[in-house]
């Protein structure tokens, strides 16, 4: 819930892309169990699916396809999700995405890759052993690294971060996840103060990842480290 408008309406890529991808470390999880392997296969599905939807819908960020987000009017909310249909809109993309990501996950646990780079493979794998989550949660949340897919976007590690803490809320007895809930303004708070105030991977890093391997050593050289604790310190 909290990832849906692109984390919480912020407008950065559409919450059915942070869903699938989560699908797709799971899948990674059922075949690979958990390692570098298993968040390789995790990261390559994330850029699978990052292509396909922007096939689908010639952008991957909710403001870009809805021209919505969290500093819009209620106006203009009331005049996109009512007047204009964008409810309905959004069920049919996702209609049309999911048998799309389907494929987009399969071919990329079956397709031959490249030898798994030394662990740790994703900056939100580590974040979510951090906050001490099962290695099948970890891998789910590894293709988030990079901006999903090493695309740039939005945080995956702030998505990781998001996603794992409404998970324990419920484990907590919540019967739903608040969408403005205290506890999540305050990883976005934390997120923001340590990662310059800026959202995106590739602002925060200063570039787009060139592979998994380059990404991998990126988080074993201490990239992100004090960005990954303040994440995790909640």
């Amino acid at each position: 819930m909290p990832l849906a408008g692109g984390i919480i309406q912020h407008g950065y890529q559409c919450g059915m892309l942070w869903g699938a991808t989560l699908a797709a470390g799971a899948q990674a999880y059922r075949r690979f169990g958990k390692g570098p392997q298993a968040e390789a296969r995790s990261i390559i599905a994330g850029q699978r699916l990052v292509e396909s939807f922007h096939g689908l819908n010639n952008n991957t960020n909710c403001l870009e396809i809805t021209g919505i987000d969290n500093s819009s009017s209620t106006i203009q909310m009331f005049t996109y999700f009512l007047i204009k249909g964008g409810t309905i809109g959004c069920f049919r993309m996702a209609a049309k995405y999911a048998p799309a990501a389907f494929r987009e996950i399969n071919c990329a646990m079956s397709e031959e890759h490249a030898e798994a780079p030394a662990a740790p493979a994703s900056c939100s794998a580590l974040l979510a052993q951090k906050m001490g989550v099962s290695d099948m949660h970890a891998v789910m949340a590894a293709g988030l690294a990079g901006g999903i897919g090493l695309s740039g976007g939005a945080c995956g590690a702030l998505g990781a971060a998001l996603w794992i803490t409404g998970l324990n809320i419920l484990k907590q007895g919540a019967r739903k996840l608040d969408y403005k809930s205290p506890s999540t303004f305050d990883i976005i708070d934390r997120f923001l103060k340590n990662g310059g105030y800026e959202f995106e991977c590739s602002k925060i890093v200063g570039r787009r990842f060139e592979s998994i391997e380059d990404h991998a050593e990126h988080v074993r050289s201490g990239g992100c480290a004090n960005l990954l604790d303040a994440l995790a310190a909640g």
